[in-house]
């Protein structure tokens, strides 16, 4: 399948650029890596995660491109479970027949209990509520066998004593520039959350927040995919706009962004 035909196929296809989610627009621009962290601390998270021969539960996969490499590692089995159709047939159509994809709500995935060994997720919590956020680490403890693993990559803030109003102000910045409510916390912040489900935290990672630096993109998408990514924003105004004025934010916030991974287990 071709990058234009893919990105037919993307959320928000048919918005328009000034409106759509600016991770759903990266990806009609040809991005293919959308964490915080870059695919290193992916690649870290899955490394520390334990994916061999697990059972292994992804929520929220999107254009499945973390998909591939949690099939790449060898797990006894691959669920990847997405509200969106059409996030889901795009990554059901990444992985092919080495797991499968179901239709649901991360905070109510329907898959039993104590079924999981790992249970990943990137990228997502961030953009929930506090309640939000509290339902779904809940579900990934329900999921989770005693001794499970759950691996989160998301959106972080350093330090961990951020004045509230700058926090504030900065989530404000986010929701203006990438059309949506993220809500981003500090590194003990995750911590409280995940360990407030009764999962014990064993493992952090973090890498700066570089998703629209120019290094990072290369490590990410090579050198092709830079080249189709850098084509179609000079093709199109408005989506250039768009990506300008997310990597103003990022760039004046960059010392206080970070892409921040847990690994948190599920006491036996």
């Amino acid at each position: 399948m071709s990058p234009r035909e893919n990105a037919e196929q993307l959320p928000f296809a048919g918005r328009r650029a000034e409106d759509a989610p600016g991770h759903w627009l990266l990806a009609r621009l040809g991005k293919r890596v959308l964490r915080p962290g870059g695919l290193g601390l992916t690649r870290e998270l899955i490394e520390q995660a334990g994916i061999p021969d697990a059972d292994v539960v992804e929520l929220a996969p999107g254009l499945g491109r973390t998909a591939t490499e949690l099939v790449a590692a060898g797990p006894s089995s691959y669920v990847g479970v997405d509200k969106d159709p059409d996030a889901a047939r795009l990554a059901g159509k990444a992985i092919g027949d080495a797991g499968r994809i179901v239709h649901g709500d991360a905070a109510e995935t329907g898959l039993p209990d104590a079924s999981a060994g790992v249970v990943l997720g990137e990228a997502m919590l961030t953009m929930q509520s506090e309640s939000g956020k509290q339902k779904i680490v809940a579900e990934a403890a329900r999921l989770l066998k005693p001794g499970g693993r759950y691996a989160i990559h998301e959106l972080g803030l350093t330090p961990d004593d951020l004045d509230d109003d700058v926090k504030t102000e900065l989530r404000k910045e986010l929701a203006r520039a990438i059309k949506v409510n993220a809500r981003p916390l500090t590194i003990a912040e995750w911590r409280e959350l995940l360990e407030g489900q009764g999962l014990e935290v064993v493992w952090t990672g973090m890498a700066p927040m570089a998703l629209l630096q120019m290094r990072r993109n290369l490590a990410d998408e090579g050198v092709r995919g830079v080249a189709r990514i850098l084509r179609n924003v000079l093709r199109d105004r408005d989506a250039r706009r768009r990506v300008l004025s997310m990597r103003a934010v990022f760039r004046a916030h960059a010392d206080t962004l970070r892409g921040v991974a847990l690994v948190a287990v599920k006491p036996a």
